[in-house]
């Protein structure tokens, strides 16, 4: 029964190394890290960029805005007793 579990686990072991592309040991690990270093570089990045200027940019408008509504009554303060 114990070969039965392991002829198992080979197969599991098998299948997900063959979608993983067939490398094994270091060049599997090396090929995930240089497509990751491209993903991150290429999309990540980039839209993380895109998004930060965008809200600067709402925010230098939001700041320069003539028409924005500013609270002009000073708040009443609690009386402590």
């Amino acid at each position: 029964m114990a070969t039965g579990w392991k002829k198992t686990l080979g197969n599991i072991r098998s299948a997900v190394g063959n979608a993983m592309g067939g490398l094994r040991g270091g060049s599997n690990l090396a090929s995930w890290v240089v497509a990751g270093t491209l993903a991150y570089f290429l999309w990540i990045k980039p839209s993380q960029e895109l998004k930060r200027e965008q809200e600067e940019r709402a925010a230098i408008t939001a700041a320069n805005d003539r028409y924005r509504y500013v609270e002009k009554i000073k708040p009443i303060p609690v009386l402590q007793v």
